[in-house]
């Protein structure tokens, strides 16, 4: 079994066996990551698979810095958000700028802010108005399955992903001194 640094550098080689060995020994790490972000097993099969073809195709720019599982991690998680954002997109989806509330003149703002900024902008949204914008922004549940799923009426599903809005609104505006 190869080192870290000759798993690496056989990986960049091609070298069939080396990826292989790469995928198995990383795979049970990312695969809970692919699950999170997931809404069911098949998706987060679409998840692994894509995220492992970046993984080798981008290998090249891991430059030794940090921990390489965190460099996989990473690179895990972004392909699960991009996979969201396409099917979003796919499914008609509101764009980040609708979902932000983000007017036509402010679109730069949106646009500057990196995947880790908005995860990290949900994320400090409180506990009912997360879970219902995610639910609904994210996972594409419409405010009546919220609703049933949550155990409260659909006027709360819907005024609470209001609020959760303006919250973000407001964050995003802060962080770029928009008036």
């Amino acid at each position: 079994m190869l080192n870290e640094k000759e798993l690496i550098s056989k990986c960049l080689e091609g070298e069939a066996e080396a990826l292989k060995q790469l995928y198995e020994n990383y795979s049970p790490k990312l695969w809970p990551v692919c699950l999170r972000y997931a809404r069911n097993k098949m998706s987060a099969e679409d998840i692994m698979q894509e995220g492992f073809i970046r993984i080798y195709k981008y290998l090249e720019f891991y430059k030794g810095v940090g921990s390489f599982e965190g460099w996989l991690r990473k690179t895990m998680v972004n392909t699960a958000i991009n996979y969201y954002k396409k099917n979003l997109k796919q499914n008609n989806e509101k764009d980040l700028d609708a979902v932000f509330g983000i007017a036509n003149n402010e679109v730069d703002a949106i646009s500057k802010l990196s995947t880790e900024n908005i995860l990290e902008l949900i994320s400090s949204l409180p506990d009912g108005y997360r879970t219902i914008f995610n639910m609904f922004v994210i996972e594409g549940y419409p405010h009546k399955e919220i609703a049933e799923k949550l155990g409260i009426s659909e006027n709360t599903s819907k005024s609470q992903l209001s609020r959760a809005r303006v919250i973000l609104q407001m964050k995003v505006k802060k962080l770029f001194n928009i008036e």
